[in-house]
């Protein structure tokens, strides 16, 4: 018979609150993460305290934030009402405690769970609050989430508001950095979501005027949209709009009560539903969905009473009710979009023919493709069948939670030796490999007819499931993982250009990386440290004298499968692929992968002086 293990009441544990946090982080923040990646843990750390700055401005109290990161210590100051002073430690510290429960006071508030502020300052190594209001100051500081110093209240002359300052615990968060570029990415919604609010970051000012006018036209390339952006407001509801003449796909930025729902919900499907119901009507014309919506730029956001999201992390909205009188999200959106969307087209003609013109030329497009899109869609189910092209992970072949399903990755990469180290040291619950055949076909200025056409390009688009766009993409991470020589860097950018050609939101939403892999080896018989440049290397040297071994691996075939682990697993180094909001796409590509030859090697020409007289 089977050995039973005891079960008595030493078995049963109560954790207090901070331990939970930190032995559950996941449950309140999502997944970790090293910062390569916008949606990382220690970002949503900084969302979690902003997000109590922007409550206040949204109740009328301090219309600056002023943030500052600088050696991983975050700074984060507002001028609102303060936190009353008695209960400063408790807000921060004790689970289910705010004043957000208090729907007088917040009704429409992101954070309503009570847990936001003490996750931060259970996962941080060190954590301040200092409230001031009423003439007084009180400040609490925390490590680990105990009590390192609580001051007692004191005069000041500060102005009222609150200042929390934390550092992310390295022990939880490996490696990590914060990445400006990802910051001042979060920092843009909330000004673009609330207009009149000025946020400082490392002293650079962010404003918005215009909400997601601004937000559309700053993350686009004005020069490419077919008509100016169509934006409506209403109450509870703000919508900004147009196609692109140069996108494949559909592009929407989705918010609810000022939160970046990224992965849509109620909201976002009730918009593009009503955008089809009201253009089919607008032009007594049954088109076709999937016309209507080619290469739109859409952003909407809706303000909701105690919404309800699928995850902690608030991506996904999950209330179907607007709350208080108002009717349902979907009849909401649909009627605001149905009377104001079709009043714009009446007053503006000329949008309206330009609209009209350009479904009719998707729907043309659609249908020449139509054959090619069927017998490729054939190739790519009979291809997954019997070849090893795509080597999936589990969490897409059951119904494992929705959060591994976000912290999946894609290794796209080169070479039956390379493919094979990372297929058997990858975790084969979130990472899947797919393996191309030779260097892929330079895009630049092709249609999106060679998609379908060309072998790779097609199984890697059925692979990542994004045809239709993204909003269904599998793997959260696309890493392109190659050799770091040259024919490896051609590769890499072969593949940057298919994606910004054909799937350029993907970039935009920072899910394409390149896995950084270690170029040296240097060890001896006590300690193996692997280098990822010259200076590592020689740092190495130095410390693992006298005359270490030192292997240089020339590509990801020459190293095992048992070393491959350290380098795909918590300890992965990426660099993301980050498009900065000024660059034109179109103009990139020209430069980069067109034909101006001349004009490219005069480039390479001066760069390479440049870099020989430093050396």
């Amino acid at each position: 018979m089977p050995q039973t293990s005891s079960y008595t009441e030493e078995n049963i544990k109560s954790l207090d609150w901070k331990d939970h946090i930190r032995m559950r982080p996941g449950m309140y923040i999502g997944k970790l993460g090293d910062g390569s990646a916008y949606d990382d843990g220690i970002y949503i750390l900084l969302k979690e305290i902003l997000d109590n700055s922007i409550d206040e401005f949204v109740m009328g109290a301090g219309k600056t934030i002023e943030i500052s990161i600088k050696d991983n210590l975050v700074n984060v100051r507002d001028y609102g009402r303060g936190i009353p002073l008695g209960k400063v430690k408790d807000v921060v510290s004790k689970m289910n405690t705010g004043g957000k429960y208090d729907t007088r006071a917040f009704k429409k508030s992101v954070g309503l769970n009570g847990v936001g502020t003490k996750a931060v300052n259970a996962l941080s190594s060190f954590f301040q609050v200092e409230s001031y209001r009423d003439g007084l100051n009180k400040t609490v500081s925390f490590e680990y989430g105990e009590v390192l110093k609580d001051d007692p209240q004191v005069e000041s002359s500060k102005r009222k508001g609150t200042i929390v300052t934390f550092s992310p615990d390295s022990k939880i968060f490996k490696n990590y950095k914060y990445r400006s570029e990802y910051v001042i990415r979060m920092l843009r919604y909330y000004v673009y979501l609330n207009p009149g609010l000025t946020i400082v970051f490392n002293g650079e000012k962010l404003k918005s005027e215009n909400g997601l006018k601004d937000l559309v036209e700053d993350n686009n390339n004005s020069e490419d949209f077919l008509y100016p952006v169509i934006h409506l407001k209403g109450n509870d509801i703000e919508l900004a709009l147009t196609h692109n003449r140069k996108q494949y796909s559909e592009e929407y930025y989705s918010f609810v009560n000022g939160q970046h729902t990224t992965q849509g919900g109620t909201h976002l499907s009730a918009l593009r539903e009503a955008l089809v119901k009201t253009v089919r009507e607008f032009y007594k014309k049954p088109y076709d969905a999937s016309d209507i919506r080619k290469s739109i730029i859409c952003a909407i956001s809706i303000k909701v009473m105690e919404p309800v999201f699928e995850s902690q992390t608030k991506t996904k909205l999950g209330s179907t009710e607007m709350g208080g009188d108002l009717p349902t999200v979907r009849t909401y959106v649909n009627d605001f979009i149905g009377k104001n969307l079709d009043n714009y087209l009446h007053r503006n003609q000329n949008v309206a023919e330009e609209i009209q013109k350009k479904i009719v030329q998707a729907e043309r497009e659609r249908k020449e493709l139509s054959g090619i899109r069927k017998l490729a869609r054939e190739r790519a189910k009979k291809s997954n069948l019997h070849n090893k092209k795509l080597r999936d992970c589990r969490v897409h072949l059951g119904d494992m939670n929705n959060e591994l399903r976000l912290d999946s990755t894609l290794f796209i990469t080169e070479g039956d030796s390379a493919s094979g180290s990372i297929t058997k040291s990858r975790n084969v619950n979130t990472q899947a490999v797919f393996s191309l055949r030779g260097k892929p076909l330079n895009s630049f200025s092709m249609t999106k007819k060679i998609v379908y056409e060309n072998e790779e390009f097609n199984l890697l688009q059925a692979a990542l499931n994004i045809e239709e766009g993204i909003e269904k993409l599998r793997y959260n991470k696309i890493v392109i993982a190659t050799d770091a020589d040259v024919d490896g860097m051609h590769i890499r950018l072969l593949l940057i250009t298919f994606f910004l050609q054909f799937f350029p939101e993907l970039i935009k939403e920072g899910h394409l990386f390149i896995l950084q892999t270690p170029l040296f080896r240097v060890r001896n018989k006590k300690e193996t440290i692997y280098c990822y440049s010259d200076i590592e290397k020689h740092d190495a040297i130095e410390r693992l004298s006298p005359k270490p071994e030192i292997t240089r691996f020339k590509g990801l075939g020459e190293i095992s499968p048992n070393e491959f682990k350290n380098f795909i697993g918590e300890n992965m180094r990426l660099d993301p692929i980050i498009i900065n909001k000024d660059t034109s796409i179109e103009k990139l590509l020209s430069f980069y992968m067109g034909k101006n030859t001349p004009e490219r090697q005069n480039f390479i020409i001066d760069n390479l002086k440049i870099d020989l007289d430093k050396a």
